[in-house]
């Protein structure tokens, strides 16, 4: 797949005769070689891919990891740098662009230290924006990639039967987030030993819990804490960042209440977020504009005379965030075999409902491959 995806980019290149491209993205270098680390750019330590029109693939990376780049990257050449040796990576750049026209990168996730670097040596009219051509390739998704959401979908299950279970009156949030995170590890280490010959792929699940009880119900990303849940109150767990199964990612979320529903008037808000959701899937389809499938979920949100909301949906992948958005102003066609999350929530001054799945596109309609109760009695526990 990825040397596919390679190919497929030199293609692009060639078309809109691009002389070179330059990726930093952690999950566009993913994207192309198969090639992952978890340093990232925090560290100091740029990975850089260079994908030329014509030419080899260079794999420019921190000597540091230069044995798993050896062994999972899909490139024809790796150059390896040392901290405080020589001009460390900036030593491979120059022969890579001298004599170029144009020279395409991701403006928006290059790391500033390496942008600063290009400025320096590139002519600013030479530098174009490869970030649409990257966007649009990484939306429709292959059969590798469909297999790798489904399989998420599972591990995204599994965390959240595990938090509902471990949602009980006395215990506080951080055990949710314990029980959640032992579930999709071993969930994930499952279904690596069954369907991929990755050993190392972790199957670790990682990223602060999304939860919130009572009171901070109303606080979208709050992490698990040290706050006790007690009968009555909401709860609302959301794993739209620990859903990443071998690098794919997904969206998943769900409002429990814990015993009973103490104050009533949760319900109602708690049922428009439901139809909201229900009103989006029910033009979810290929051939429909993405801004549709917002518009239908806003219809039923401001027509129960709430404020005008927030995206309902989004692509994902390798990214948490991928195009399209399901938001008004984005008119890209729907396809088969795009992945989205789709949500439905509703907010007020002292709560919030939220529920949200994934999807694949299909010929004519979607597959759910996230999914756990939604109607009133299937989430008081």
């Amino acid at each position: 797949m990825f040397k596919k995806n390679a190919e497929k980019l030199k293609e692009k290149l060639i078309e809109l005769d691009i002389d070179v491209a330059i990726i930093t993205d952690d999950d566009s270098v993913y994207y192309y070689t198969g090639y992952y680390d978890y340093l990232h750019m925090e560290f100091g330590r740029p990975t850089i891919l260079v994908i030329p029109k014509e030419g080899d693939n260079l794999l420019i990376t921190p000597s540091i990891d230069l044995n798993s780049a050896l062994q999972h990257a899909r490139v024809d050449r790796i150059e390896a740098w040392n901290d405080g040796t020589g001009n460390e990576w900036r030593e491979h750049l120059p022969n890579q662009l001298s004599g170029v026209s144009s020279v395409a990168i991701e403006p928006y996730k290059m790391p500033p230290l390496v942008r600063s670097y290009i400025d320096s040596i590139v002519d600013a009219e030479s530098i174009l924006d490869i970030t649409p051509v990257i966007a649009k390739m990484r939306m429709v998704k292959s059969p590798y990639e469909l297999q790798l959401a489904r399989h998420a979908g599972e591990v995204a299950n599994a965390m959240m039967t595990a938090g509902r279970n471990a949602i009980t009156d006395g215990v506080p949030e951080y055990e949710v987030a314990l029980a959640t995170s032992a579930a999709g590890t071993r969930k994930s280490a499952e279904l690596l030993a069954q369907h991929y010959s990755d050993a190392e792929m972790s199957p670790n699940t990682h990223f602060l819990q999304i939860m919130a009880s009572g009171k901070d119900i109303i606080k979208t990303h709050h992490r698990a804490s040290n706050r006790i849940m007690r009968r009555g109150e909401p709860v609302f767990l959301c794993f739209c960042g620990m859903t990443n199964f071998h690098r794919f990612k997904l969206g998943f979320d769900r409002t429990f209440w814990l015993g009973e529903i103490a104050d009533k008037s949760q319900q109602a808000v708690y049922q428009v977020a439901v139809d909201s959701q229900a009103a989006a899937l029910d033009v979810l389809r290929p051939g429909i504009m993405a801004e549709e499938v917002h518009a239908a979920y806003a219809e039923v949100i401001q027509s129960a005379g709430y404020d005008y909301p927030f995206r309902c949906g989004r692509g994902t992948g390798f990214s948490f965030l991928e195009a399209p958005q399901l938001v008004v102003g984005d008119k890209t066609i729907l396809e088969p075999n795009m992945v989205f999350a789709v949500d439905g929530s509703v907010s007020v001054d002292t709560f919030r409902a939220q529920v949200g799945d994934s999807f694949i596109i299909t010929d004519d309609g979607y597959e759910a491959i996230t999914s756990h109760p939604k109607d009133v009695d299937g989430v008081i526990i």
